[in-house]
């Protein structure tokens, strides 16, 4: 599985729209699950309105999802690609 850490804010019509928040969430959980998927939402303050913690099997499961939740015009994300603490330290070892 791939990780990714998504930071996400709300757009004007995803503000406008708080109170279904929830109710789009799962919708974005149904598609990760169906990609073979599952995440974790932490709705936060500062910057970033919330950050999801994600695993799926591929790079293009991610960026189909990332890109259907684009469309629907609630969210704008900016996506970091994560690698666990023992994957990290396995590439690093293999340094030269």
């Amino acid at each position: 599985m791939v990780h990714f850490i998504v930071l996400g804010k709300w757009t004007e019509q995803g503000i406008r729209n708080v109170r279904d928040a929830p109710k789009r969430i799962e919708g974005t959980r149904s598609m990760i699950e169906q990609a073979g998927g599952k995440m974790q939402l932490y709705y936060t303050m500062g910057e970033y309105d919330f950050v999801m913690v994600a695993e799926v099997p591929n790079d293009d499961a991610m960026m189909k999802i990332l890109l259907q939740l684009g469309t629907l015009g609630n969210v704008r994300t900016q996506t970091l690609k994560a690698w666990s603490e023992s994957e990290g330290a396995k590439v690093i070892s293999q340094l030269r």
